[in-house]
């Protein structure tokens, strides 16, 4: 797709439009993170709408008050500016741990005791899965029995929660298969407009981790519904997420946004940045004299008005 603005998908008659930056506070921003957030940015500024900023804090062990204090350092640097407050995932886990509760108590959602090596197990010797997810073997499990799930339990076993895709399907019916969501920039191959959603693509995924009690793709579109945002700019990467996505807001009575999924920019070798490459932060690129106009035109992006 063409960088830059991405095109209005709304009738004018529509809700303001509204999107959002979400970033970890687990190390510093990179290249990458600044291309999303400008588009975002430039996105909303193009429409007089909202820009949001999102801090994704749920990881208790790799989250950082610095690296947070510099995401707001370094997205200021760029020249963004955002609502406040701000609003922290980290403040919010009472929202989750309900809407994880109704989808358990619906007979949607199960405890899973497995750790990672046992479901890899289970796909490869039990075929409960498959080992051609868009990111690696995916899971198709279901609850335990009463008696085996209290004994777990009175033993202090940890789990996660799924969210089974055979009793969404049963609880849905031929909806199951006609849930849609409308596109409007692109996925990674060439998706654009009403795309259907496969609400099986990434199995039973889970929605709430043994560590930090909750998924992202749960808190992100519970978050994304509390905040009213209209439009979704993220990465291409995180397509197949929207899939789970939809189906968790047809289950929650969750309005759907808009999704404009952008190219990802990638290092010189075709990987992707990461946090740990400490040569492409922000930070770094200040120090060594870049100004913001720099990486603007590194992102291929129009000069900040």
């Amino acid at each position: 797709m063409a960088t830059g603005v991405m095109e209005a998908g709304h009738h004018p008659s529509a809700p303001r439009f509204a999107t959002r930056f979400a970033p970890s506070p687990t190390g510093r921003l990179h290249i990458g993170h600044a291309y999303s957030a400008l588009l975002a940015h430039e996105a909303a500024q193009a429409r007089a709408g909202r820009f949001l900023l999102r801090i994704e804090d749920t990881d208790l062990t790799r989250c950082r008050p610095a690296y947070e204090e510099a995401i707001y350092e370094d997205l200021a640097w760029l020249g963004l500016d955002w609502e406040r407050p701000v609003r922290r995932q980290s403040e919010h886990l009472d929202r989750y741990r309900a809407a994880i509760d109704e989808l358990a108590a619906r007979g949607l959602a199960y405890r899973c005791f497995l750790s990672r090596k046992d479901v890899l197990n289970a796909i490869e010797t039990e075929g409960r899965g498959a080992l051609d997810g868009p990111d690696g073997p995916v899971f198709f499990g279901g609850p335990l029995s009463p008696e085996d799930e209290a004994a777990r339990l009175a033993r202090g076993e940890a789990f996660s929660w799924r969210l089974s895709v055979a009793a969404c399907r049963a609880a849905l019916g031929t909806e199951a298969d006609a849930l849609t969501f409308d596109e409007a920039g692109e996925g990674p191959a060439g998706e654009r407009g009403l795309v259907r959603a496969d609400i099986a693509l990434l199995g039973d995924a889970i929605i709430g981790r043994k560590d930090t009690g909750v998924s992202y793709h749960l808190a992100a579109v519970l978050d994304d519904a509390d905040q009213k945002i209209t439009d979704v700019v993220r990465g291409a990467d995180v397509f197949p997420s929207t899939h789970l996505h939809r189906l968790l807001q047809r289950l929650l009575g969750l309005p759907t946004p808009v999704y404009r999924h952008h190219r990802l920019i990638l290092r010189p070798d075709g990987k992707r940045f990461s946090k740990s490459d400490t040569s492409v932060t922000l930070a770094d690129m200040r120090a060594e004299g870049a100004t913001p106009a720099d990486i603007h035109a590194r992102l291929g992006l129009p000069p900040a008005a």
